[in-house]
């Protein structure tokens, strides 16, 4: 299977995406959205979309992303599955027709995420019956579009995860991060840790998180990746 990774920025990159194909012996490649230098959606069997300290929305600030979005819409066009982590996720959940704002409050730390009585009825959710405890950073979130319900929530954030044409799913926390990646985001993120709230973490708590939840939320990784890549096997252009 042909994995495809875009980058928003350097310093958020796959990490553990990165061990599962490795693991399962698929072929990565990765681009940064900036450069605007997109394959083509038959060329790919899998696309993950990471975070980044940018507005989802702000298409002045960044006007590399009406090229992304335009990107994304034709990989889901061409039947490929989709996953989207954090801003991933938002920008995703604008090509589909939602909208981005900002959350009440910044979500930044190692926090639970439950299953909804919707989320309860998708397939690639099924394990996820059971609060799990996952990292966050973000201070925006999404609106789905009219009708859609989210797959996961929580207590600071109502839109945690979604499903879209069974194959295109949105996580607004992160499963893919380890300990050399968290520390990377950290570094490059620490003006987002000046001010420790009911929902925002100090560094060395984030940190230290990864130890006690890093290896389930990698297993979901995992599992999700699977799922997604067992959906996209006999499409056209599959690279098994």
């Amino acid at each position: 299977m042909r994995v495809h990774v875009i980058q928003q920025v350097a310093f958020e990159g796959p990490a553990a995406v990165s061990r599962w194909a490795a693991e399962r012996g698929h072929t990565i490649t990765a681009s940064l959205a900036i450069l605007e230098e997109h394959p083509n959606p038959e060329d790919i069997d899998l696309l993950v979309i990471m975070g980044g300290p940018m507005a989802a929305d702000d298409e002045v600030a960044s006007p590399w992303l009406r090229a992304e979005k335009h990107f994304i819409a034709a990989t889901i066009a061409a039947g490929r599955p989709v996953l989207g982590i954090c801003l991933g996720a938002q920008i995703l959940a604008e090509v589909i027709g939602g909208t981005v704002r900002r959350n009440k409050q910044p979500e930044i730390g190692w926090f639970p995420v439950e299953r909804t009585l919707e989320g309860a009825e998708e397939p690639l959710f099924s394990a996820w019956d059971e609060p799990v405890v996952v990292g966050q950073w973000h201070g925006d979130t999404f609106d789905l579009p009219l009708g859609m319900e989210p797959a996961l929530s929580s207590a600071a954030c109502r839109n945690q995860a979604f499903v879209f044409d069974t194959r295109v799913v949105g996580l607004q926390f992160h499963l893919e991060w380890a300990e050399l990646s968290l520390a990377e985001l950290l570094a490059e993120s620490a003006g987002d840790l000046t001010v420790v709230g009911p929902f925002t973490m100090a560094a060395e708590q984030i940190a230290g998180g990864e130890l006690l939840h890093g290896a389930t939320s990698r297993e979901r990784l995992f599992a999700l990746l699977d799922g997604l890549a067992e959906i996209g096997i006999g499409k056209p252009g599959d690279g098994q």
